[in-house]
């Protein structure tokens, strides 16, 4: 049975909870159970924010993760705040376009991924978070790539069309960055 418990983390605007609810749907799409608990610090834009995700193709415990078997961590403190708890064999996905430090511990996989560069690089820095989401698709294999572009083909319809193709660039650009 699959039961990951993954904590995405980072301030507000980074995008944490589009990638969090992207991955939710993905996951649902792909007759997967899932839960999302999303958690807002005191302030929106800029304030913390992470959310919980659980996917399992069983019956789902709680939606509360204690001990998450994946990270994103968007910024330092989430970094900071989450890594202890990270399952030992677990994997963190580290924004190092803002976190300086490397992981300290040696009992997880870690994949580094310069999401902000890579976002300008596309031309557009709201990118960053799908460029994340494509590295944990390729780390964990937990999701289609497929199913994640035909939602955003949903999501994305009209006048948004044309943010499909740079989001489908960025999720594959973090793939890329995947090197396990």
């Amino acid at each position: 049975m699959s039961y990951n418990e993954i904590v995405i983390a980072g301030f507000g605007g980074q995008g944490v909870m589009s990638i969090g609810t992207t991955m939710a749907e993905a996951a649902m799409s792909e007759g997967l159970n899932v839960s999302w608990l999303p958690s807002y610090g005191p302030e929106m834009r800029g304030g913390t924010a992470n959310c919980n995700v659980v996917i399992s193709d069983g019956e789902i415990i709680s939606p509360i993760v204690l001990e998450p078997t994946e990270l994103i961590a968007m910024n330092l403190p989430s970094l900071d705040k989450f890594e202890p708890a990270v399952k030992p064999g677990g994997l963190i996905l580290v924004n190092k376009s803002i976190i300086e430090r490397k992981v300290e511990r040696d009992d997880v996989r870690t994949v580094y991924v310069p999401s902000q560069e890579i976002a300008a690089e596309l031309g557009n820095m709201r990118v960053a978070n799908m460029v994340m989401l494509g590295a944990f698709i390729e780390a964990t294999k937990l999701l289609k790539f497929e199913t994640v572009v035909d939602m955003l083909r949903n999501i994305f319809t009209g006048r948004k069309a044309k943010l499909v193709e740079i989001n489908e660039f960025a999720l594959q650009r973090g793939a890329d960055c995947v090197d396990l």
